[in-house]
């Protein structure tokens, strides 16, 4: 990545778990370039946190409020973070209670 890197923590609510909605957020954010991590919370939404350039953060935010076909996203909240400097993009599983 070249350029200022900024983050942003999401969480994305709605009918986003069982729909192929982690799987296809990796293969957009990896699309994308950028860094980070995504994984379902056990209260039905799902977490991800992106770490990229801002013109690439704002096509995923943009993405993330549709997801996949079979998602029925209802709203996403966006939280500016400090960037860690990570690397790579992966699914995790489970979540704070």
């Amino acid at each position: 990545m070249s350029g200022p890197l900024e983050a942003r923590h999401v969480i994305v609510t709605g009918r986003v778990q069982g729909v192929a909605f982690r799987w296809t957020t990796v293969d957009e954010a990896r699309a994308l370039g950028l860094a980070g991590w995504v994984r379902n919370l056990p209260d039905g939404r799902v977490e991800t946190r992106l770490e990229g350039e801002p013109g690439a953060l704002e096509r995923m935010l943009i993405w993330l409020r549709e997801g996949p076909p079979a998602a029925r996203v209802r709203g996403i909240e966006v939280r500016p973070v400090e960037p860690e400097g990570v690397l790579g993009f992966e699914m995790r599983w489970g979540g704070p209670p």
